[in-house]
């Protein structure tokens, strides 16, 4: 701001006594004016996205200014870190397959890129990865290396799990909070939105994740992690077992689930991503805490045992998030968050049933740290711990 002629005004109190109680009471003393200050606290925007909309570019690299030593002024130190701790190796959050080019597409939340691999591919015991036949990624995120994509589309912020009607052209999002699943055209873009919002009380959402759609039935399957709470209620959170709610597939608004599997029979901890094999009329679930791949009907309803469980040391899972029904191929798909790799079971595989091929890209028995969201860090001088939420 700029400089202005300031007043300062002194007051006093006077007491006084007598038949009341004591009071007082403000009153003027003197005025007196200073000298003009010139210019004080002169602002300096600064811009907070780029001219292309990016907000991340805001964040770009800046040389650190110091306060010099012998001046008023600052000195540019440019001063590079000491160190950094970083995991190069990807981690694979979620899987999908073109059942037509037979390629497989890994996400990876850690270099946050795409890695394309052909399906048929097996990482020997003894090779240290497989090579992606090509990465989709950098700022513009293209198909192969960096160009722009096709279209953007604004979501709700904390958005997790899609799934897609190709009969009706629309998209389904999960979104974990406040707890919802929107509709939109599947060619939205931009600022548009959503067609329809599921969301309320009597929807049973709670921390909303994974999301399976079965076009042939009808049914929109959401599974929940089970923290709920009302920010516009103080005091309103708790907790209730995870669960995986259904609707139809129309549903709209406050909509009551029609089935909800929920309890400790069904052994959901964490679960992640969904699929749905509609002609086996089966609900395949990546249950993340519970290192395992649990197999429900789609019929089931309330505490249930799963129809099948894969699960074990020779499974090679190590939390798995992602997962993925190939009925062309009779394939189950798998993505471990844990020690980066895809793996790949028979659709009908059961209990401690190994992998009939593993796609790695890390060297064999790496633990990987399976970060997600990192927003903080801390260290516990006491147990020498570095702490970490996300």
């Amino acid at each position: 701001m700029r400089g202005h002629r300031i007043a300062v005004i002194a007051l006093g109190v006077m007491i006084s006594a007598g038949s009341c109680p004591l009071r007082d009471s403000a009153r003027l003393v003197s005025i007196q004016e200073l000298s003009d200050a010139g210019e004080m606290c002169v602002w300096e925007p600064q811009a907070v996205a780029s001219v292309d909309g990016n907000l991340f570019s805001a964040f770009e690299d800046r040389p650190v200014l110091a306060a010099g030593q012998d001046s008023a002024g600052t000195t540019d130190v440019a001063r590079p870190p000491v160190r950094n701790i970083l995991d190069t190796d990807p981690i694979y959050s979620a899987v999908t397959v073109d059942t037509r080019l037979d390629e497989v597409y890994l996400q990876d939340p850690n270099t946050w890129s795409i890695r394309v691999f052909g399906r048929l591919d097996n990482t020997p015991a003894s090779a240290p990865r497989t090579e992606p036949r090509r990465v989709i990624g950098g700022p513009k995120n293209n198909a192969n290396g960096d160009a722009e994509p096709i279209r953007k589309l604004n979501v709700t912020h904390r958005a997790y799990a899609m799934a897609v009607d190709e009969e009706t052209d629309e998209f389904y999002l999960s979104v974990q909070y406040p707890p919802q699943v929107a509709v939109y055209r599947k060619q939205a873009s931009g600022n548009e939105k959503p067609l329809r919002l599921i969301q309320g009380e009597s929807t049973r959402l709670s921390d909303a994740h994974g999301i399976a759609i079965d076009a042939k039935n009808k049914l929109l399957f959401v599974n929940n992690w089970g923290n709920i709470s009302d920010y516009r209620i103080p005091g309103s959170g708790r907790f209730e077992a995870p669960s995986i709610t259904v609707y139809k597939l129309d549903a709209d608004g406050d909509t009551p689930p029609a089935r909800v599997i929920q309890g400790q029979k069904t052994q959901i901890n964490w679960p992640g991503a969904m699929a749905v094999d509609p002609d086996r009329g089966e609900l395949y679930v990546a249950n993340d805490m519970g290192q395992s791949l649990i197999v429900f009907r789609e019929a089931d309803n309330g505490d249930v045992q799963p129809a099948r469980v894969v699960r074990g040391p020779n499974t090679g899972l190590s939390y798995p998030t992602g997962i993925f029904v190939d009925t062309k191929n009779k394939e189950l798909w798998a993505t471990n968050l844990g020690n980066s790799s895809a793996t790949v079971y028979p659709l009908t595989a059961s209990g401690d049933a190994r992998p009939i091929r593993t796609i790695r890209s890390a060297p064999k028995g790496k633990v990987s740290l399976r970060f997600g969201k990192t927003q903080a860090v801390a260290y516990d001088s006491k147990r020498e711990q570095i702490l970490v939420p996300n």
